[in-house]
């Protein structure tokens, strides 16, 4: 049985308002791909801890503001996206961009709220105009918010739907070299032994 603090933590963030979707589906069959991809770089992930923006949008205050109190469901959440670990953020495509309800959410972080986290976006599209909506608008929100996101955006399209399965794990063998080694990096330093400073010198 493997050991639960060797494997690297997992989030899947669902942006989609509607429950049980398409792109739903097609995150949780990216996080298996993953798995399995980043597996064989030697990055052992544990099982995804969800958080669905379809089961709790009701309870977003109507806009980001320290002084709204959030309820513990909101702060859960906000907690699980936030932790050190592999963070996975998927979106369908609303008038050219993510949705409103994943930037609600997200700008609920406090500035660098992602700074511990590996970051991989995904979005799902109708029309091929907006394959690059991912690397255009939701990559920069992550890292802006300080995520390291060093993987360009999955981006799968409605005709490419019935393909889904080959295209996410062709897409995730591709990336999981580079992915798998930036995880490993940041497990590195987040395990290292913090040197104390030095006290008492004198300057030259």
């Amino acid at each position: 049985m493997t050991d639960r603090s060797s494997l690297v933590e997992t989030t899947l963030l669902l942006g989609s308002p509607r429950a049980g979707s398409r792109t739903s589906g097609i995150a949780l069959r990216l996080m298996e791909e993953l798995a399995l991809a980043l597996g064989t770089e030697g990055v052992e992930t544990a099982g995804p801890d969800i958080v669905d923006l379809a089961d709790i949008g009701a309870a977003l205050p109507q806009r980001a503001s320290r002084s709204v109190p959030l309820g513990p469901e909101i702060e859960r959440a906000l907690g699980l996206v936030r932790r050190p670990g592999l963070l996975v953020v998927v979106s369908p495509t609303f008038k050219g961009t993510y949705t409103g309800l994943l930037k609600l959410f997200l700008d609920m972080l406090p500035m660098d709220g992602l700074a511990d986290c590996v970051a991989v976006g995904a979005m799902t599209a109708g029309w091929a105009k907006h394959r690059g909506a991912g690397d255009q608008y939701l990559r920069p929100l992550l890292t802006e918010l300080g995520a390291t996101a060093p993987v360009p955006c999955l981006s799968i399209l409605e005709d490419e739907f019935e393909d889904v399965p080959e295209v996410v794990a062709t897409w995730s063998r591709r990336w999981a070299p580079t992915l798998g080694a930036v995880v490993r990096h940041q497990r590195h330093c987040f395990s290292a032994p913090r040197v104390p400073p030095l006290t008492g010198a004198r300057a030259s």
